[in-house]
């Protein structure tokens, strides 16, 4: 490469993180390496349901979610004989107890009925992982990722100026790759922890457990559910469906079935034989769940299964976390490495993302799928709200300015007010004449101010004289016009004369209740601290 170029990121996986990885990445303009192993993709789609805030991420990489989740959508599973025999109960991702349900719940009346907060203007998506890859990886090659396959990692070496990758490609070559960073998003056997000798601690290993993935036509029989527990003497499996004529039917051990035996079953589970079937793939799976006891190593860091190994549940908290993960490394890679910030910014990744790592493996086994599997190393816990976990979660760290120990791990975003360290609140303003959520205010990699104090327009312009990291202001009432007068003040808890300081990512790093009497000492100071900003205060 030319000395004029700089190091590329290294990113060890080309899977749904690892993918993710690189298009944040090239989205910020950092040149990027992806080393994957495999020759191809997984003929098993894995993950489906990837939450609101994975697909706010998305859209600001530009990613439409083209199947979004309807407004009133609750994710239920049935427990039940098989498909077609006795239905027992149901239970949803948030009920630690399961249910009568002979028929539907009757809707409230208008008069009673209560609209559900809406924390985003995402919805989730009901997207196979197997679908959902292509499009990151297509992305992530048009704007300049080097995505190579069959090349398997046998060491990783670094030191003061990067990172060295040892791999064999596809004829048995040896190649060195040299990066400024690695970023690790090789799963669950992470290669790069094993050489690391990172250790995870956790509840740990639970079950081996075998599946099957088939095509059949069983929509007519589901009434509407997508998830089965089948509960029978010689049969305990999790039955799913991805939505597109494909189901996976889990087993609740780790036999090896030949094709016959697998149809023997499929048809024990829906409790009839006369539909068309076709056998896709079958797998294995490690029932895992554990957390690395550190997600930075000098300059690797570990990100998805390689730092977290959660078993997937209805809070989809495996493959999500992941994908957060590498949004809230990557604007952090892109200031250190155009300059803009220094080093030390790097070391917020783990303080604010293992943090959530430990949360959500707690809150897994605190919900109805998994609670059987609490013993003395895993006692239970307080079930935290749904929204609260998914848009609520705060972060603790050096970069950030009002946040600290004492307050709780999470609530729900209107309970937080504008909190340091929490997501951006979500509401609906006027830019331009056109109606657009807060997410769409914020340029993809940029830091803004926003206020409706035109007190603060001289502080912003100073901080751009001066900082290496560049500041846009967001004047509420001017380039921003609020639907509801009181929208603003009300979602940041702040007067008139304050103002909050967004984050690349979405996050509040500080605000002000209200205007101090030198704002631009004081923006000048609290954008030094926050962003690590090479150029001091």
């Amino acid at each position: 490469m030319p000395s004029t170029t700089p190091q590329p990121v290294i990113v060890i996986g080309a899977s749904l993180v690892g993918l993710s990885a690189a298009l944040c990445l090239c989205s910020h303009g950092v040149p990027t390496i992806v080393l994957e192993k495999h020759s191809g993709k997984s003929q098993h789609p894995r993950a489906i349901g990837f939450t609101s805030r994975t697909m706010e991420i998305y859209r600001t990489l530009g990613i439409e979610n083209k199947d979004p989740a309807p407004e009133d959508f609750k994710l239920e599973r049935a427990h039940v004989q098989s498909l077609t025999g006795k239905w027992n109960d149901n239970s949803s991702w948030s009920d630690t107890e399961r249910r009568p349900k002979a028929e539907k719940p009757r809707e409230q009346s208008p008069q009673t009925s209560t609209p559900k907060k809406q924390y985003s203007v995402e919805r989730a998506s009901a997207i196979p992982q197997d679908k959902l890859e292509p499009m990151l990886e297509a992305l992530a090659l048009e704007r300049g990722a080097d995505i190579r396959r069959q090349h398997r990692l046998i060491s990783v070496d670094q030191d003061q100026g990067g990172v060295i990758a040892t791999v064999t490609d596809a004829d048995g070559k040896e190649q060195k790759f040299r990066g400024s960073y690695l970023i690790a998003a090789d799963g669950n056997r992470s290669t790069v922890r094993e050489l690391l000798q990172i250790p995870r601690n956790g509840r740990g290993h639970m079950q081996t457990l075998s599946s099957v993935l088939f095509r059949a036509p069983l929509e007519q029989w589901t009434k509407g559910v997508v998830q089965f527990d089948i509960e029978q003497p010689d049969l305990k499996a999790f039955l799913a469906s991805y939505s597109d004529g494909r189901w996976a039917l889990m087993f609740k051990d780790a036999v090896d079935r030949d094709e016959s035996a697998l149809r023997d079953t499929i048809y024990q589970a829906v409790g009839r034989s006369d539909f068309p079937l076709e056998i896709i793939t079958t797998g294995r799976w490690e029932l895992t769940a554990l957390v690395a006891d550190t997600f930075q190593s000098g300059r690797v860091f570990l990100a998805g299964d390689a730092a977290h190994t959660l078993p997937p549940n209805r809070g989809g908290y495996g493959a999500n976390t992941g994908i957060h993960d590498v949004h809230n490394l990557a604007w952090k890679l892109a200031a250190v490495l155009s300059g803009k910030s220094s080093p030390e910014l790097l070391n917020t990744y783990d303080a604010e993302r293992r943090p959530i790592a430990l949360l959500r493996h707690d809150q897994i086994f605190v919900r109805a799928d998994y609670n059987v599997h609490l013993d003395t190393a895993t006692p239970a816990g307080e079930k935290i709200d749904d929204d609260a976990m998914e848009f609520g979660q705060i972060y603790l760290s050096e970069g950030l300015i009002g946040a600290d120990k004492s307050l709780p791990r999470a609530k729900k975003p209107d309970e937080w007010n504008g909190q340091p360290g929490t997501h951006m609140p979500h509401f609906w303003v006027l830019k331009d004449g056109e109606r657009v959520p807060t997410l769409d205010l914020f340029d993809q990699g940029a830091w803004t101010l926003v206020s409706e104090s035109d007190q603060w327009c001289e502080a912003v312009s100073s901080i751009n004289e001066t900082s290496s990291v560049p500041l846009n202001f967001a004047h509420v009432g001017e380039s921003v016009q609020l639907m509801h007068g009181d929208d603003f003040q009300k979602s940041f808890a702040v007067s008139q004369s304050g103002a909050a300081l967004i984050r690349p990512d979405g996050y509040i790093a500080w605000r002000a209740k209200e205007v101090p009497s030198n704002p631009v000492e004081m923006l000048k100071k609290v954008m030094a601290k926050v962003s690590f900003s090479t150029s001091g205060p």
